[in-house]
């Protein structure tokens, strides 16, 4: 059956709310908006969630009053009534900003490659390959560096294979940057043809993929050379001044 798509302020908001929900993944609360909404699931509908909606869409057992009923639960009263403002829109600004996208198309730089950005936060590589909330997508070249796409990793926790899902998301880059990555994830993205890099410290995404600007222009490692389109014989340190010198 074919599913209404996810707008990215939905997403936000439910990833947000997910966030504050301890033991609930984002898939879970999915499940239980669906329940609540049917397959349509959007800024209307998520206005209308109350507290009584929500914990009952997610199989939570808390009495409302603030006594238990009898069994235990992962999730306190506080944390659904945050969780249901964050549905209905209450983010913190800084929190809900993301960056622009730039202007591209393809050609529109020479010599570029495409990397995907593992993000949670704003403009920060600080996600892990299984988890993060969205990629960030730059097409880069030596000389210039472009935000083209912001890519909601949301539905990949309503797959079958969600680390394949998080692959055929970003199957047209080059390379991945991570905070971390697990063996058989990365097996798979190895296979998707990316590069995986991982950055443990996390950061400024433009910080970061500067030192990749720096190895395009002057010492690009085998792997990326390959990406550029460099000759075999020309894929050594330095490889511009070794072309110069044929």
């Amino acid at each position: 059956m074919h599913q209404q798509p996810i707008s990215n302020e939905v997403a936000l908001r439910i990833a947000l709310a997910a966030r504050a929900l301890p033991g609930i993944s984002v898939g879970e609360v999915i499940e239980g908006l669906k329940s609540e909404l049917g397959d349509r699931i959007d800024e209307e509908g998520l206005s209308k969630i109350t507290v009584t909606a929500l914990k009952t869409a997610i199989g939570q057992t808390y009495d409302l009053d603030g006594e238990e009923d009898g069994e235990d639960t992962t999730v306190p009263l506080a944390a659904l009534k945050e969780a249901v403002r964050i549905l209905w829109g209450e983010i913190d600004a800084a929190q809900k900003t993301l960056p622009p996208i730039e202007p591209y198309q393809d050609g529109d730089i020479p010599d570029s490659v495409r990397i995907a950005v593992a993000s949670n936060n704003k403009e920060q590589l600080d996600g892990h390959f299984g988890s993060c909330q969205r990629y960030l997508i730059y097409q880069l070249s030596a000389t210039e560096m472009r935000l083209i796409d912001i890519r909601s990793a949301l539905e990949a926790d309503l797959s079958d294979d969600k680390n394949a899902f998080r692959v055929s998301l970003i199957k047209d880059c080059h390379v991945i940057y991570i905070v971390s990555i697990g063996g058989p994830a990365a097996a798979k993205v190895i296979k998707g043809g990316l590069y995986p890099m991982k950055v443990t410290e996390g950061g400024a995404a433009r910080e970061v993929l500067s030192e990749l600007q720096k190895a395009i222009a002057t010492s690009p490692p085998p792997w990326l050379a390959k990406i550029l389109g460099v000759a075999d014989g020309n894929r050594v340190k330095n490889y511009k001044a070794a072309a110069t010198t044929v």
